[in-house]
Formats: structure tokens, sequence, C-alpha cells
């Protein structure tokens, strides 16, 4: 008698199983990626994107009591007979304490600040002339002062406005701004925001080296909320220019070269949470805030005193090395060594900037 076959139990899922399972899978997927999408776009960056050509690093040699014709010699360049006119160009939006800050520290080198304001945002949403009304402050530099005004284009009037292409507007509006305040070839200009703080000493060597580079970029330590939370030196957006017939005021890279260490940049480093709501809902990146109760004034008090980022974003990096290393709250630093002399000068006056001092007004 043949051997009877023995069936085995099948193995395979039950179809309303594998259902059930999908049923569950699927909206938590889309609901992740509608809520958190931004950040698995980019903790997954190393994979999609690449990272641009790295600057060639310039360096730069500087020391209290060392001659101006031994720092040119050291940098490659050479004395000039006379300085350079120097012309500081900035678009500026609300950031007064930094503009003052930027204009005490660089005064007496500067031959023309050239300030140009908008009575919009890039965004569209009305503002006032901050500037403007608030003139008499910068009393100290009325007569190197050239403003001028742009009318903005309010949002909800014709199609929706592309913030980016609203500042490529403005800075090109910046290049007219500039020849009205007198700038000639040969003149050297500073192309910055106004939270991009070049070192004084890195204005006076540009200004009395012949030699440098007719356009480098500018390699700022980058801060945020204050100089008591040091991110890097990933800040190299602002250049310094030998005027000619070819430059144009931008904010983007235009050169390989870089030249190291040489002045602050100061991210969102305002007195007030209402200065911080303004331009978080200003500025070219509005689509960071993702939800309204992260205008809450609470929060952003919270995260200023935490050093961690307001839009609940990961750093933009290259490599998952870099990725891993910057996430969480940017550690405390105590020292307010090599900051703007004007801040230590005016240590009760900016004592939101300085360690210690996170706690901010509402108002």
């Amino acid at each position: 008698m043949a051997p009877r076959s023995i069936r085995l139990p099948s193995k395979r899922t039950p179809p309303m199983l594998l259902f059930i399972i999908l049923l569950i899978i699927i909206p938590v997927s889309v609901i992740l990626i509608l809520t958190h999408g931004q950040k698995i776009t980019y903790f997954f960056r190393p994979l999609w994107d690449s990272p641009p050509p790295p600057f060639k690093h310039l360096p730069h040699y500087y020391a209290e009591n060392v001659s101006m014709h031994h720092l040119c010699r050291l940098h490659g360049w050479h004395l000039r007979p006379q300085p350079r006119r120097i012309f500081d160009g900035i678009i500026f939006s609300n950031e007064l304490d930094m503009l003052e800050i930027r204009w005490r520290e660089l005064e007496p080198y500067i031959y023309k600040f050239v300030i140009l304001e908008s009575n919009t945002t890039f965004t569209g949403i009305p503002k006032p002339l901050f500037f403007a009304s608030n003139r008499p402050r910068f009393g100290f530099a009325e007569g190197k002062i050239v403003h001028g005004i742009i009318s903005g284009r309010p949002a909800g009037l014709g199609p929706k406005l592309d913030p980016f292409i609203v500042e490529s507007e403005q800075r090109g509006a910046m290049n007219g701004l500039l020849r009205q305040a007198g700038i000639e070839n040969e003149d050297l200009l500073i192309m910055s925001d106004t939270d991009e703080i070049p070192s004084p000493h890195t204005i006076k060597l540009l200004q009395w080296c012949d030699g440098s580079p007719p356009v480098m970029h500018l390699e700022l330590r980058h801060y945020m909320y204050s100089f008591e939370f040091p991110v890097d030196y990933s800040s190299w957006r602002a250049t310094a220019h030998i005027y000619g017939p070819g430059t144009r005021y931008r904010h983007s890279r235009q050169t390989d070269l870089i030249l190291s260490n040489a002045g602050w940049h100061c991210s969102f480093c305002f007195r007030h949470i209402k200065e911080f709501v303004f331009k978080m809902t200003a500025y070219s990146h509005t689509d960071r805030v993702k939800r309204r109760d992260f205008l809450s004034y609470s929060r952003i008090q919270r995260l200023i005193c935490r050093g961690d980022d307001l839009f609940d974003m990961l750093p933009e990096e290259y490599s998952f090395q870099e990725l891993i290393r910057k996430m969480g709250p940017i550690p405390r630093s105590g020292s307010a060594v090599h900051l703007p002399a004007y801040i230590i000068e005016n240590a009760d006056k900016f004592q939101f900037l300085v360690p210690g001092g996170c706690i901010r007004s509402a108002n």
C-alpha cells in the first residue's frame, strides 16, 4: 500500500492579515512623509545631492601691532601708497542692532554706507521702513550714508510672488544705488547681508594692500541667536570686489577663492521675540514655518536658550558624518573673546548677544 502524502501547513500570510498590515502601514507612512518629509529629505541628502566644489582657502594673517607693510607682504601683496575707497552695500530688512554693530565696527574704513530697503518683505508682506524711521540712531555715520527705497510688490496683487525672484530684483536695484553713491573702478565693494560683518582688520587689509584677487569670498564664523552659540565657519556668501565694469551685486557663489576667518555672521541675533517672528515669516525660506505654533513666543524663547533649530530641521550637510555630528542643539560657548569690539564696549546694551544672555523680551 502506497504511503499517504502528508500536507504541511501553508506558511503564507493569510490575505486578511496582509490587508490589515497594509491598511496600517500605508496611512502611517503617508502621515510621516507629510509631517516629517523635509526631515526625511534632509537626512538622506548625502544620497541624492552632491556638495559644491570646495573653496580654495587663502591664508589670513593678523596680529596686533604688526605693520600693514608686513601684513601685505605675508599675503603675497604689497602696500598701496594710498588706501582704497570702500563701499559697504547691504539690503536692509529689520536688523537694527546688527546694523549699528556693523557700522560702528567698520565706520573708520568705509567711504560710503550704501543701504537699500523696501516697504515689503521678500514674501510680499508690507513692512515699515525700519532704517528710515530709525535714521537718527545712525547719526554717527550720517555723512557717509546713501539710502535708497525700492517699492515692493504686496502679496495678493497678481500671481503669487516667488520670494527668491523678489530678492533678486532688490539686489539688482542695488547696482543703480551704488552708481548713485559714486562708486568707481578700483574702489573696493563689500557685498553681504547686514548680519554678515567683516572684521575691521580684514577691511583695513583689503583697503591698504594691492595684489589681492579682484573677487573673493569672506569666510565668516557662523553664530546662531547670539555669540554664545558658535556653529562653525560655514558662512561664505559675503564677498569683497575690486569694482569694475562687470561687477554686479549678488549674494551667491562668484569665485572659488575665500579669505579665511574674515569676520562674523550672527543669524537670528535679535533683541525681541517679535523680531524672530517677523524674520521667520518674511524671508525667502518662509516655507520652513510648517505649523502656526512655530511662531509661539514661548516656543521660540525655549529654543533660543537651548540653541536648538527654530524650524525643527536637520542640518544641511552632504555627508552622514557631518549630519550626525551637527544634529541636536548647538553647544554653548562661554567665550566673548575676538568678538566685535563695539559689543564688548557696550556689553550692557547688547547683553542678549553675549554668553549668559539668552532671555529675550517679547516686544
